[in-house]
């Protein structure tokens, strides 16, 4: 028959309390029910561990020694439950997050965290490959792109713009396109692989342009198609964060700055939303207050810096 911890727990307030009307009280239950329990306990054990009299309650050697083992029993519970209590407030432990490849915008976000919160480790696998988070114990994923029909949950952190660029060096050789449809008279660097069609759509208020393209460099790295692109090798679409410096320092300049590439939300995704641990939850939370985003800067030009310029008062 297998131990009844119910009738343990008795026993040990029996002991503790002295008395079967003391142990009762404690937790919340009728006398007679304590006498049962403790009378079951017996019986199963084959031995005697209380010594009842109309006066006095008195525990015997075996009683003592089974105590002993009982209240051992009882007190690692407590500290299982104050441990699982303590990690429920605390960051720590692993951390497990897939992120795609080339997010160089979460380099920051990733130090910034494990300042604020040096319980925690980072495992970080960075891939354009699908991670099943279930099945490879991974506690969150950060993706670019519309969400697929899944059981995660989502959380949104905002939206990944996209620019077309090219050095000041290749616009002085080549001319500046005035249109998308120049796009395909230009050496254009693209971030795909495959012999598929290239095509790029852009955006200007309701109209939409597709413009199909034979590209000069077709590359899946966003170091080798940063480096091409500031290296005068032609124009290409970039992430805004990837490219914000170098248009403040003017190694790049906006390409088309009137029509706009389509954005892209980016969430983090996680397994479960019911009792998410501290480091889950802390990660999640960091995410979303970083203020502003850093993978969604967009510098001011074009239309955007007609949009913030100040009117004049007449």
């Amino acid at each position: 028959m297998p131990t009844d911890l119910n009738a343990l727990q008795v026993f040990v307030k029996v002991v503790q309390t002295g008395s079967f009307t003391g142990a009762a009280r404690t937790l919340g239950m009728p006398k007679s029910t304590v006498s049962q329990r403790i009378s079951e306990l017996e019986e199963r054990l084959g031995a005697r561990l209380l010594q009842r009299t109309t006066r006095r309650l008195s525990i015997t050697d075996q009683g003592r020694v089974y105590y002993d083992h009982c209240a051992r029993i009882f007190t690692e519970i407590e500290e299982a439950d104050r441990a699982v209590t303590s990690l429920q407030e605390t960051p720590r432990g692993l951390l497990r997050i897939t992120v795609p490849a080339s997010t160089q915008f979460l380099g920051p976000v990733l130090t910034d965290f494990l300042g604020r919160c040096g319980g925690v480790q980072l495992d970080v696998l960075c891939t354009d490959r699908f991670v099943n988070l279930v099945e490879e114990s991974f506690d969150i994923a950060i993706r670019a792109g519309a969400l697929s029909d899944s059981t995660l949950i989502a959380r949104s952190l905002g939206t990944l713009h996209f620019l077309p660029v090219a050095s000041p060096r290749y616009l002085k050789k080549h001319g500046r396109p005035r249109s998308p449809r120049d796009l395909a008279k230009h050496r254009c660097l693209v971030f795909s692989v495959g012999s598929h069609p290239r095509v790029w759509r852009l955006s200007h208020g309701d109209e939409t342009r597709e413009v199909t393209l034979t590209p000069a460099l077709a590359v899946n790295d966003l170091d080798i198609l940063h480096n091409a692109v500031v290296g005068g090798i032609g124009i290409a679409i970039l992430p805004a964060y990837r490219c914000v410096d170098d248009l403040e320092a003017k190694h790049l300049e906006r390409v088309l700055p009137d029509w706009e590439a389509p954005a892209e939300p980016i969430h983090a995704l996680y397994p479960s939303g019911r009792h998410l641990s501290p480091k889950v939850k802390a990660m999640l939370d960091h995410l979303q207050k970083m203020k502003p985003s850093p993978w969604a800067p967009v510098p001011p030009s074009g239309v955007e810096a007609r949009r913030r310029a100040p009117r004049s008062r007449r």
